[in-house]
């Protein structure tokens, strides 16, 4: 086996044992990263020499306490990490290069646990997309079919996962851009409860709904970073104080009695055949395992969507602000005065889907419209909630498919982004209830493309559906399928 195609788990037992070295195991998806990103386009900043001299500083001490300890992953590009470019692939930060003087919480909790930042992930622009299309690098592609995208916003953490370029990445997952380029590149992915982990030093986007999580080649690897990166944080002022369980341990592999909803609301009309055989397909395992599953009703699904896009953009449109070329980020010469140098700033630095959000949420606040739009949203947002919270009373964890299709093709929805919007139609309810959801793989199509489970959990339900998904996946062989590249 190639070091680079290890899980987390397989890795920490080969290096505890010294069959590996962290040297060995960095350098190999440093190698894998030269051979195949040319044409993925994953990783827009390499920090190798770094990498490689914290793993001979990990090698010399011979410590492998903790179990990330070696272990090389990739950064999404709108976690700060101290020293290294941070662009969150926007021209505002590019063209002029932006270099954070701190990190992120949740980098500074893997360092101190020996894992290695190997480089920055391709994203959509300041996480607004859900391809990578809108990235300022272009577009990363699905290491199933090149042809396609890998998804967004943490596209390039997904493919650089999937195709063994790292052990795992970091995501954010405001509106479903962990868990569905999760699904479309055949990797896990875990949207955490919203308060469960950090967001300090990660750009905001809509800081009411973004989330920080990790995409790994198994639901052990999940909760094994999970344990790390989770907890309290007092730059933050919405994480939790609730203490961390210890996840690794909730994958015991039984779920009998474990009563599972099946929404109906989730399967509708234009979903892709193969999408709604492969759930089924997964429910009969799970049933096969012991689990009590029954159809439920979240009535208020179909307002989630038009309900995130208006939220969003509001909350876009306040955090966007700081973007206008005087502290830092791209500037311009020549402005005829104040106002006209922040329109070509921002008119030059940002691109249209950015430009259209902060329009959308600039409108939706303004007097006049602020009744008619964002209070009435924030009272659908609460509908929402008390959906799964009424589901919740009955059954312990709640299935369906992470997306409506597979991944879709580079171009697709070019000029339609109200198409492309409703590809989340079964990833905003999560985000307004502020729930766990986890991607998991659970079948593939005719083409070979890959597809996904969505499994959800209660607040602070991060164990429930770790549990149900490390069970499913130990009962399948999805999980375990390469990408030829």
């Amino acid at each position: 086996m190639d070091m680079n195609t290890m899980t987390i788990a397989k890795a920490h037992t080969a290096l505890k044992a010294k069959e590996i070295s962290a040297t060995e195991l960095v350098q190999s998806c440093i190698d894998r990263i030269e051979n195949v990103d040319g044409v993925l386009n994953a990783v827009i900043h390499k920090s190798f020499d770094s990498a490689l001299e914290q793993a001979k500083n990990i090698d010399q001490g011979g410590e492998f306490n903790s179990p990330l300890t070696g272990i090389p992953y990739l950064t999404k590009d709108n976690y700060n990490e101290k020293g290294v470019p941070t662009t969150a692939c926007s021209n505002v930060l590019r063209d002029k290069v932006y270099i954070p003087p701190f990190s992120s919480t949740t980098n500074e909790r893997l360092s101190a646990a020996g894992a290695i930042s190997i480089g920055k992930s391709n994203t959509d622009e300041f996480t607004m997309g859900g391809s990578t299309e809108t990235s300022c690098y272009g577009v990363t592609k699905n290491p199933w079919d090149t042809t396609r995208v890998a998804g967004g916003s943490s596209g390039g953490s997904a493919a650089g996962v999937a195709a063994d370029e790292c052990l795992f990445a970091l995501g954010t997952d405001t509106g479903g851009s962990i868990r569905q380029p999760a699904a479309f590149c055949n990797c896990t992915g875990l949207r955490p409860t919203y308060g469960r982990t950090s967001r300090y030093g990660v750009m905001s986007m809509a800081s009411s709904l973004d989330t920080i999580g990790p995409l790994c080649k198994s639901v052990e690897d999940l909760a094994i970073v999970m344990e790390t990166i989770s907890g309290h944080d007092p730059m933050d002022g919405t994480t939790s104080k609730n203490d961390v369980p210890q996840y690794s341990k909730a994958l015991t592999g039984d779920i009998k009695g474990m009563k599972i909803g099946l929404p109906k609301e989730y399967f509708i009309d234009g979903m892709d055949a193969e999408v709604e055989q492969s759930v089924r397909d997964a429910v009969k395992v799970l049933e096969e395992q012991g689990a009590i599953v029954k159809e439920i009703s979240l009535p208020h699904t179909k307002y989630a969507t038009p309900c995130y896009y208006v939220l969003c953009p509001c909350e876009v449109s306040s955090n966007m602000a700081r973007y206008d070329g005087i502290r830092f980020g791209h500037t311009v010469n020549g402005a005829k005065d104040l106002v006209d140098y922040y329109h070509q700033v921002r008119t030059d630095g940002f691109g249209d889907e950015v430009k259209r959000r902060i329009m959308i949420g600039t409108y939706a606040l303004s007097a006049g419209y602020f009744d008619a739009y964002y209070r009435q949203a924030q009272k659908v947002r609460t509908l929402i909630k008390k959906d799964f919270d009424d589901a919740f009373a009955n059954v312990d964890i709640i299935i369906s498919p992470v997306t409506p299709g597979p991944a879709f093709t580079i171009g697709a929805y070019e000029g339609d982004p109200v198409a492309m919007y409703l590809e989340d139609i079964f990833l905003d309810s999560q985000v307004m209830a502020g729930i766990p959801a986890l991607s998991v793989p659970c079948g593939c199509t005719k083409d070979n493309l890959p597809l996904g489970l969505q499994m959800m959990g209660p607040q602070w339900g991060e164990e429930a559906i770790l549990r149900a998904g490390d069970a499913y996946e130990k009962a399948t062989e999805w999980s375990g399928r390469k990408a030829s590249l």
